[in-house]
Formats: C-alpha cells, structure tokens, sequence
C-alpha cells in the first residue's frame, strides 16, 4: 500500500476526545510502518471547536452566562475570518451547575460567543449547534446580540422558554449591526421545525428534563415566539435545532443552513489531506442507524468515497448491520472488543485497544 493514511475520527464519548482517539489510532498506524495524518472531526455538535483547533485555528478563551445565567469558561476558534461558534460549550447540558431547567435555560450564552466571534473580526461564524439544555428558541441568543423582548408593559422578559409566552414584542433595532455583514452557518443535521410533533419541545424537550405539562408549555411559549418573530421560518427544516436556536439563526440572522459535518471536514481540510491518501480510518464511540444520519463517520465516508478512496470504522461498538455499513461507504467496522473483551477495560482506557486496532488495519491494508 503506496500513499498515507488519514485517521479522521470523531470523539468515543465519555471515553476520549476526537484528537486522543486520532492520536491513538495514528500510533498503531505507524507500529505498522506506515504514516499516518491525524485529523480529528465532529459533526457540528460537541467537539467541534476542538476539531477546528486541532487544525490550526487559533482558540480565544470566552466567559459567557450558561444556561442558567451562571458564568461559564468557554470560547471559540477563529482562523482567516471565520470564527467557530460551538453552542453546547455555554449552552449546553453539560453546564448546568444543578441539573436540568427546562423552563428556564437560555441561550444567552451562545450569543455573547457570537458576540466574541464578532469582536475578533470574523467575517463568517459558524454555529455548531447540539447537545442544547434550552428550549427558548434562540430568544437567549438574540437577547445577548441586542434584541429586545417585551411583556405587554414594555417590560423585558427574563432568560428562558417559558416566559415567552408573556412576549408582546420584539425590539431588533439594538441588534448588533456587524451582523448585517457577516455571514452565519447554521451547522445543523436536524430537520424539525419550531412547532409541532416533531418540533422543538415535543421531540426534545423530554430529554431535557421537560415533563409533560412542561412540553404542552414550552410548546405554547414558542408558538408565541414565532408568531412575533417569523411563522414562516418555524415551518423551515432545523428550526427546531437546539431548542430552537436553529430558528432564530434562520429568522433573524439570516443564517444558511448546512450539514454539520460537511461544515467541519471543510473547516479542517479534509478535502486537501485526502489527496494522496490510501486509506481513511475514521470512527466514533457508538456505530448505529443513527450514524448514517448526518454523523462523522458516514460523512467522512461518503467524502472518501467521492474521491475514490476506502474508508474503514473503529468503535466501541456497533449495531450497525455489515450491508448497512458497506452502502455507507465503510468497506469494515471493527470493534474494540475485537482486541480487547473486556468492555469497561476499553472504556476506561481506549487507548491500548485503538492502537492494536489501527496496526493491524495498516498492516491487512
């Protein structure tokens, strides 16, 4: 095998970040003499800001409000004008100091990275959105950016879903002005809308900590929301993104919508690093149906395919279906426990298993 190999992985979650995982991976790589381009990636969602710095782009530390209104280190990656926005590291879950507040969580804090982004000059922020703690349809974000909202006493309303459905009006006139020229990438595998069964709060909402009072609720509170803002954009596929930020990104700040792992891979120059390349490793923590559904993995598939190049999967374990994987793009799927059987073994140290797993790839290649 003439050419190198480009380990392109994303993160085993809860185990090791994209960049160890690619680390690993490029070590066995290289026991089998062989040489290896590591390049970590991410989908969009958690992860992707530390793909963006792992390829260069210069990370600038940020405190901003988390959901729930308590300060929180975060930052973004800003490389040639463009800045890398990842909502999950102010908006996410795991910032919530005390558990879930679905009523109350906000997004503030992804606007006040915009705003970061906007302060070091970018003229392109990329929002990388998943992993979200609230359902205030972006209103959080807008808030910190300038807009105003309003109750039927001119008063504003506080952070959080639920106090939407008290709005009266939104003020736009304080809205940041760089943003009118500036170009905004909602980095977004999700299709639902605002509203609805499929929207925000319904599909969501439970898996942040909403009960069903709560859903009915929150449902209420954007519906609200939207009828201010823009009913039309609440019908748009990735509306319902991230507790519908994908919304106001879409309404408001004019954001184009794209696949989040299409964003990243050319983000981190997947496309250059492909070239030359014999052999592509990439992989993530779980392989399932999900996986073919706007995730790393299937990405970096089908981008090799395209370029004629084979693609083979590590995970720590997949039910993912032979047939299903090849359709995908990756000609095989092999699993930790290939190497090593023991599963909290591999979970508690990947890295031993990723490397015997990576040689003896490079080595059959």
């Amino acid at each position: 095998m003439t050419g190198h190999v480009l380990v392109a992985p994303d993160k085993f979650k809860g185990s090791a970040t994209a960049a160890q995982v690619a680390a690993h991976l490029a070590a066995g790589v290289r026991a089998a003499g062989r040489h290896a381009v590591e390049l970590p990636v991410a989908d969009g969602g958690e992860g992707t800001r530390d793909a963006a710095v792992a390829a260069g782009f210069r990370p600038v530390a940020v405190t901003v409000s988390g959901p729930t209104g308590r300060p929180v280190r975060a930052g973004i990656a800003v490389r040639h004008g463009t800045a890398v926005v990842e909502l999950a590291a102010a908006s996410g879950l795991a910032q919530l100091p005390a558990g879930p507040d679905p009523l109350r969580a906000s997004s503030r804090g992804t606007g006040e990275l915009v705003t970061a982004a906007l302060d070091a000059g970018a003229g392109t922020v990329v929002l990388g959105v998943g992993g979200s703690a609230c359902t205030d349809g972006g209103a959080g974000m807008l808030a910190a950016l300038g807009a105003r909202l309003l109750d039927a006493d001119g008063a504003p309303l506080p952070d959080g879903g639920a106090a939407l459905a008290r709005l009266a009006r939104v003020d736009l006139t304080g809205l940041d002005r760089r943003l009118a020229a500036t170009r905004v990438v909602l980095a977004c595998d999700v299709d639902n809308p605002l509203l609805g069964p499929t929207g925000a709060a319904a599909v969501y909402g439970p898996q942040k900590g909403a009960r069903p009072g709560e859903v009915a609720a929150l449902e209420a509170a954007l519906a609200r929301w939207a009828s201010v803002v823009g009913p039309d954009a609440a019908r748009r596929p990735g509306s319902g993104a991230a507790g519908g930020v994908g919304f106001a990104a879409l309404a408001v700040l004019g954001a184009e919508r794209r696949p989040g792992i299409e964003v990243v891979l050319e983000l981190v120059g997947f496309g250059p690093l492909l070239a030359g390349a014999a052999l592509v490793i990439t992989g993530e923590g779980a392989l399932d149906e999900q996986t073919l559904h706007g995730k790393a993995p299937a990405g970096v598939a089908r981008a090799a395919r395209a370029a004629g190049v084979p693609v083979v999967a590590v995970c720590g374990r997949s039910s993912l279906a032979p047939d299903r994987a090849r359709a995908a793009g990756l000609g095989s799927v092999h699993v930790l426990s290939d190497v090593e059987p023991d599963l909290a073994r591999c979970l508690a140290d990947p890295g031993p298993p990723l490397r015997a797993l990576a040689r003896r790839i490079a080595t059959a290649a």
